[in-house]
């Protein structure tokens, strides 16, 4: 799969980039990451890619030009990208599906933003859709860049080691993980479960469950609304829901009815928060921006 990062710190992401499991799977082919400085795409002798904000206001903003430039050199050079993906706190929010879904592409570029933000017209010309990783803002978009960039490539064959490992990870099933221990099997008063040291596997496997079940429910309860349970794993979340009154019970798992309204739901939900009215323009989905990835889930 090919990554295009447009930057204007392109030390930034190639250091984190260089490392551990993307590191390795550049290394292999398996992943082909190029980073480009967005200075390159400047015209004056001084490279200049900001400049103020019309109508006034603190810090500058990053100019389109520079970026229209370095997406059309992208396609010239490396070939038609499946989405264009500008990284702002205004996107949408980077789940485990988006990645699934970026995933079956073969070309994303990534643009990353600095200092007040971007020309509007960045968003409105040049990317197909947004991406935030979280409610918060960071000085840039590069870590963020650098973030999505792992999560996806976590979903490509062959690029960690135990295909299990990603099978098992948090929010596949839209569940958190169950705890896990190594050596030593006692540490100041701190036991390892007993079924993790028993041997038996198949009740270890239904520890396992449980324990997910647990800890989903107590920390995430949210996730469960669409969580795919096996039988077992429901009768767990039953137990839980049934008994004890420090639990707080999240709402029952949906059926598949309700699982198809809840993104839209939670659509409406954001638009209201973020002051979108009935005649504001939507924002556009980063899902829609993946051409050919089709909507299916993992």
């Amino acid at each position: 799969m090919k990554f295009d990062v447009v930057t204007v710190f392109p030390d930034l992401v190639e250091q984190v980039t260089s490392v551990g499991v993307v590191g390795r799977a550049r290394e292999r082919g398996l992943v082909d990451l190029a980073v480009h400085d967005l200075r390159d795409f400047t015209t004056d002798r001084h490279r200049t890619v900001d400049d103020a904000p019309y109508g006034g206001g603190p810090g500058m903003v990053l100019k389109v030009e520079p970026f229209l430039r370095a997406v059309d050199h992208v396609r010239q050079r490396r070939g038609e990208p499946g989405a264009v993906i500008l990284m702002s706190p205004q996107g949408e929010t980077f789940t485990h599906e988006a990645a699934v879904r970026m995933s079956r592409l073969d070309h994303v570029v990534l643009l990353c933003g600095r200092y007040q933000g971007v020309d509007e017209r960045v968003r409105v010309q040049v990317a197909t859709g947004e991406l935030s990783i979280g409610d918060y803002v960071l000085s840039g978009g590069e870590l963020a860049a650098a973030v999505v960039i792992d999560a996806v490539s976590r979903q490509m064959p062959g690029v960690v080691g135990n295909a299990e490992s990603v099978a098992t990870d948090s929010f596949v099933r839209r569940m958190l993980d169950c705890p896990t221990y190594t050596r030593p099997a006692q540490l100041a008063g701190h036991a390892v479960p007993e079924v993790l040291v028993s041997g038996d596997h198949g009740e270890i496997r239904r520890w396992r469950k449980r324990e997910a079940v647990k800890r989903t429910f107590r920390r995430r309860p949210d996730l469960l609304r669409r969580a795919r349970l096996d039988d077992e794993e429901r009768e767990c979340l039953r137990e839980l829901q049934a008994g004890g009154t420090r639990e707080s019970a999240p709402p029952a798992v949906a059926d598949d009815a309700s699982q198809e309204s809840a993104p839209r739901n939670a659509a409406k939900r954001s638009a209201a928060a973020q002051g979108h009215g009935a005649g504001d323009e939507p924002k556009r989905r980063v899902s829609e921006a993946f051409r050919g990835a089709g909507r299916s889930e993992a």
